[in-house]
C-alpha cells in the first residue's frame, strides 16, 4: 500500500495529519469543526491496508461522537459511479430552485445511449419516463445511460463543479463530458474526489443541510436503495439500514456508505487506485478491502453485536 501525499512528509507525521482532519483541499466552513482522532481505528484502519498492492484512501467519522480516522483522506482519487451523488445533488437543487419536479416527464432518444449493460439503453427512442425513475436508476441500478444523461439536465458538468466549489468542495469535480477539465480526465476519469469530500456530502444529506431539509431526506431514501449491495453493504447487517454508492473501473474500487447503526450513525469512503489486481471478480483486490474495512467498522462501532456476515456462496 503506497501512502500518498501533497508533499514531502514524514510517514508518522502524514499519519497524525490524515487521521485529526487538517485539509488539505475542503473548506472550513464544509469540514465543520475539526473532529478528534478514534486512535484505535487509525490502528485498525492501517492494519488493515499494510499489505495492499495500489494506493488507498479512507475517511471514516462517527457522527454522534465526532471521531475520525482516515489515511490519504484528502488526497485526490478517481470517483468512478460515485459522482453520481453530486449529480444526483444538483438535480435536487433545480428541483426545488428551478422548474424541475420529480414527476416530470422526459422523453429517451437513441442518441442518449451509452454502451453497456443499462435498463435504460433498452428503451425505444421516443419512450417517455419520469425524472423520479431515472435518479433511481442511476442511484440504484448505476445506470451509465441514466446518469450522463441526468448530467446533461443538471446544466453541465460545468455546472455540478460551480455547485460543488459554491458548497465549499475544493477537491471533488467531474471531468467527463465538461470543458476544460481533459487533462483530468485523462487522470481521473469521469471524476474526482477525495475520501473526506465524499463522505461529507452523504453526511450533509443525512443531516439536511444539502439543499434543503425535504431534497436532502428525498436523496438519502434513494441512496438506500441500492442494488449493488455486494462489497461494503454485505458487512453491514441487512436489518440496519444504509445509505450509500458505489464505483469501479478495472484499477480503482471505490464505496461511500452511511450507516444508520444502532449506537449512532458513521460514515465512510474507500477509494483505491493504481490496483495491481485489475480482474473483475467477486475476490478483486479492492472489492475484498471494501468489504474488510466495512466489517472492521461494524465491528469497532457496535462491539456487542453478534451478527457475521453469511458465507459468500449461492445454495
Amino acid at each position: 500500500m503506497r501512502i500518498l501525499c501533497h508533499s514531502i512528509v514524514p510517514l508518522p507525521v502524514l499519519t497524525l495529519v490524515c487521521a485529526i482532519g487538517l485539509s488539505f483541499g475542503i473548506s472550513s466552513e464544509t469540514r465543520g469543526q475539526a473532529s478528534q482522532t478514534d486512535s484505535l481505528l487509525q490502528i485498525k484502519l492501517e492494519n488493515r491496508i499494510s499489505d495492499f498492492a495500489g494506493d488507498v484512501g479512507i475517511y471514516v467519522e462517527h457522527l454522534p461522537s465526532g471521531m475520525s480516522a482516515g489515511v490519504n483522506a484528502d488526497s485526490l482519487f478517481p470517483t468512478a459511479s460515485m459522482i453520481k451523488v453530486p449529480i444526483l445533488l444538483t438535480i435536487f437543487d433545480r428541483i426545488v430552485n428551478d422548474t424541475l419536479s420529480l414527476s416530470t416527464p422526459l422523453t429517451y432518444r437513441d442518441s442518449l445511449y451509452y454502451e453497456g449493460a443499462d435498463v435504460l439503453g433498452s428503451f425505444k427512442d421516443g419512450e417517455e419516463i419520469t425524472l423520479d425513475k431515472l435518479l433511481l436508476l442511476m442511484m440504484s441500478l448505476s445506470d451509465n445511460t441514466a446518469s450522463l444523461w441526468l448530467q446533461e439536465i443538471s446544466g453541465s458538468g460545468t455546472s455540478i463543479n460551480e455547485w460543488l466549489a459554491t458548497s465549499g468542495f475544493e477537491g471533488t469535480r467531474v471531468n467527463s463530458r465538461t470543458p476544460g477539465r481533459s487533462s483530468d480526465w485523462e487522470k481521473y476519469g469521469w471524476g474526482q474526489t477525495t475520501p473526506r469530500e465524499m463522505a461529507t456530502l452523504l453526511r450533509m444529506i443525512r443531516k439536511g443541510e444539502a439543499i434543503s431539509e425535504w431534497a436532502s431526506e428525498e436523496m438519502y431514501r434513494t441512496l438506500t436503495r441500492q442494488y449493488w449491495n455486494d462489497e461494503a453493504l454485505s458487512a453491514i447487517p441487512p436489518y440496519v439500514q444504509a445509505a450509500g454508492k458505489v464505483g469501479a473501473v478495472s484499477r480503482s474500487k471505490s464505496e461511500v456508505v452511511l450507516v444508520n447503526g444502532p449506537s449512532g450513525d458513521y460514515v465512510f469512503c474507500v477509494i483505491t487506485n493504481n490496483q495491481e489486481d485489475d480482474r473483475w471478480e467477486d475476490d478483486n483486490a479492492g472489492y475484498v478491502l471494501i468489504r474488510s474495512i466495512s466489517e472492521t467498522l461494524w465491528q469497532h462501532f457496535e462491539p456487542g453485536s453478534q451478527w457475521r456476515p453469511a458465507k459468500r456462496s449461492e445454495p
